[in-house]
Parts: structure tokens; sequence; C-alpha cells
């Protein structure tokens, strides 16, 4: 049976009535939120810094502070020996005692080896024997001398009565001669005698060089030590048969004072010489593994040139070395000290952040806000930063957190010693 149109409209409206009622329902359901509430705040970003709108930033801070600092060069050096002695015989023969050990401090002076001396003392004897011979065949010698002398006094004497008798007639030409030619030679014979005299003498003076230099080696038998020091190594033992010259026996090394030498680039060298002028510049060093103060010293030595080849120069220091922490040939920690500065701004190294401008930190203000400041940085001192300008005694800065931070950001004081989430925090004044 068909149905009119009526009829069909009749029996479909409920379905047109629900789909109206649910298309309704749904317009309701999505208009319920404003579309204006997910938008980001106007002039920010979606997702930006904590701080830059939202809540305070927890930091830690630090101060400002106000110190002498020390104007430092560090390097590494090394130990020498003040003065070192490498001790050799120089007298031959056998090695009858040995008197030091090996690592003995030993006094200049001390005896240190004995060489057998009766070789020496032998010919020493010999020496003095051939003096004393000497010294009588030179007393002959004077005493022909005197001998001499008289006879050729009388000679004279005769030659001249028998030249006053031939004027005269009485004496013949002939014996008058041999007068005169007897007092010749005796004169003569006396400058004979004087040479034979300082020939003898010239050998007695020879003999006596000779004794002294037997004298000289006899000392040569007892090695003393010429310095004060530690000894090194023994070379050789008792018994040994030695050779002047030939042989090391043992090396000294004086370790108070002592000597540290270390190079620094030429770059420092004017501000060296330009503290160096005004007073003796400190220097100290310690081993590299140790711990606890170090020995202090005083700058001695600067070399006269550049080594080209590394672009350093080499300096020593002396230090006294009283209690022989360095020792000869140790690597050592060395601080050359140029001067100080008093009343230097310092902040510690993490509180200075680098930007594209430069060094700059987060100061904390009144409001508890925080403003960049562009800062001009000095030398570093150990964890802490020299401030040339920027920022002045007593200012806060923030210490921990920069990260999280932007020009203007609220911050709340964080307690360095509890963790990141814990602990009650407080506002910056």
């Amino acid at each position: 049976m068909l149905l009119s149109p009526f009829r069909r409209l009749h029996r479909n409206t409920p379905a047109f009535v629900l789909l109206g009622a649910a298309l309704a329902l749904a317009l309701t359901g999505c208009g319920g939120k404003s579309a204006s509430a997910d938008a980001p705040p106007p002039g920010g970003k979606a997702g930006g810094r904590r701080g830059e709108g939202g809540g305070a930033v927890p930091v830690t801070i630090t101060t400002v502070a106000q110190q002498d600092i020390p104007i430092d060069i560090q390097v590494v050096g090394n130990v020498e020996a003040y003065s070192s002695v490498t001790i050799r015989a120089q007298a031959t023969g056998e090695l009858t005692k040995v008197f030091v050990k090996e690592g003995d401090y030993v006094k200049k002076g001390d005896m240190l080896f004995s060489i057998d001396r009766r070789p020496t003392e032998a010919m020493l004897a010999q020496t003095n024997a051939n003096l004393a011979k000497q010294a009588a065949v030179l007393a002959q010698l004077k005493a022909a001398m005197a001998r001499d002398q008289a006879q050729a006094t009388y000679a004279a004497s005769q030659a001249e009565r028998y030249r006053q008798l031939f004027q005269e007639g009485v004496m013949s030409k002939d014996q008058t001669e041999q007068t005169t030619a007897a007092a010749a030679v005796a004169a003569q014979t006396v400058i004979a005698d004087s040479a034979a005299i300082d020939s003898a003498k010239a050998d007695m003076v020879a003999t006596q060089a000779g004794i002294d230099n037997v004298k000289v080696q006899l000392g040569y038998t007892e090695i003393r030590s010429p310095l004060d020091g530690r000894t090194g190594t023994l070379l050789v033992k008792q018994g040994s048969l030695v050779n002047a010259g030939a042989m090391d026996l043992i090396t000294i090394n004086e370790v108070h004072p002592i000597f540290v030498t270390f190079s620094v680039p030429e770059s420092n060298l004017p501000d060296i010489k330009k503290y160096m002028a005004m007073g003796s510049l400190a220097v100290y060093s310690k081993p590299q593994e140790e711990e606890g103060s170090p020995e202090k010293g005083v700058l001695t030595f600067i070399e006269n040139t550049v080594d080209m080849t590394t672009g350093t120069i080499k300096l020593k220091a002396k230090f006294e070395n009283a209690t022989l922490k360095l020792w000869p040939g140790q690597f050592v920690r060395v601080t050359l000290r140029l001067t100080t500065r008093a009343n230097a701004l310092v902040l510690p190294n993490q509180a200075v952040q680098t930007g594209q401008d430069g060094p700059y930190v987060y100061v904390v203000k009144q409001d508890q806000s925080v403003e960049a400041r562009k800062v001009e940085t000095g030398p570093r001192v150990d964890q802490n930063l020299v401030i040339e300008s920027g920022l002045t005694l007593g200012e806060t800065i923030v210490l921990d957190g920069q990260l999280r931070l932007a020009p203007g950001s609220k911050v709340t004081i964080r307690d360095p010693n509890r963790g990141a989430g814990g602990g009650r925090q407080k506002k910056a004044t």
C-alpha cells in the first residue's frame, strides 16, 4: 500500500529532531571554553623560561667581596743542588781508610778518605836530605870564596908594590908582570866562587820547591770535604788502588740552601723586571704530590737570553730548605709572586658568565628581580676572579641557577647546603 507524502514525513520527524538535538549539543560542548585561553600572553612566547612571566626562579647567591689578591705566575720547576762537587783522588796509592757512608751529611773539612802516605813521606825525607846536602855544599863554597878573596886581596897589593918598585928600577919587568897576572887570576877565582855559590843557592831553591810539592802531595793523601752537603753513591771501596785525577770517589751535593730553576713565557719578562726593580720577589715551591705549606725562597737569577725554541726565559730561586722538603732533581710546583693587589673586588668563578658581548653577571635587585650587568674581569686566583669594573662592594650576585634566568626575572634564594628540591626558599634582600 502506498503512503502519501505527508505520511512519510510524519514517520521521519523523530529522526530529524534527534539529529538536530545532537548537533546543538555538540556545538554547545565546543563553545564551552574561550578560544583565547590557549593563546600565549601578549608579547610572550609559549613555553618560555621560568621567570619570564612565570614563578620565581630558585638561585644561590654570593656577594661582591674585597680582599688582597696576590698576582702570581705558576709553573713547574726543577730542584738543583746549590753546589755539587765530585771528589777525585789527587794522589796515587792505596785507599787505606773510608770515613763516610753513602747518604751521610758532612761538614766542610770533614775527613772523607785517606790514601797510603808512606811513599810520599819517603819522597819527602829524600828531598829534605838533598836539601841538607846542598846546604853543606853551599857552606863549602862560601868558605872557599872567603879564602880566594883573601888571596886575591894579597895578590893585588903585591902587584901594586912590584909596580912601584919597577918604576923605581929596583924590580925587573918580568917579576912585575908575574905578580900582576897572579892578582888577576885571584880576582877571577873569586868571581867563579861567587857564581858557584849562586848556582848552589838556585839548586837549594829548586829542592825546596820540590819539598813543598811533596808536602802538597802528602796533603792529598787526606781527602776532606770542600763543602757542607750530603754524600751520594760511594764509587770505591777501602783497599782499592786509586790513580791521581783518574777516578771519581763520591759526589757531594749541597742541599741547604738549594736552588729551584724554572722557565716562564717571555711575555712575563717585562712584569718580572718591573717588580724586581722594586724589591726582592718571593717564590713559593713544593713537591707536586705533597700537601701543606710550600717552601719560601727569593728570585736570584734571570737568564740573559730568551730560549728561541720555546719562547721562555730561565729563572732561578734560592731556598733555605731548612726542612729538606726540596731534593735535587725533583720536579716541583713553583709560584712566582709578582705583587699583591690590595682591596681588589672578587667573585667566585662560577658567578661570571660569558656572553656575546663578553663576561657578565646577574645582579639581584631590591625588588627580587635580576639585572644582567657587563663586567670587566682581571686575573684568576684559585676559585676567585678579580672584577676590574662593573660592580661595587657588597652587591648581591647570582652564583648558581643563571641558565633559568633572563633580565627582569624574579628569584628566591635557595639554601646551597640543601638539595635542589628541598628546603624552604627565601626572598632576596
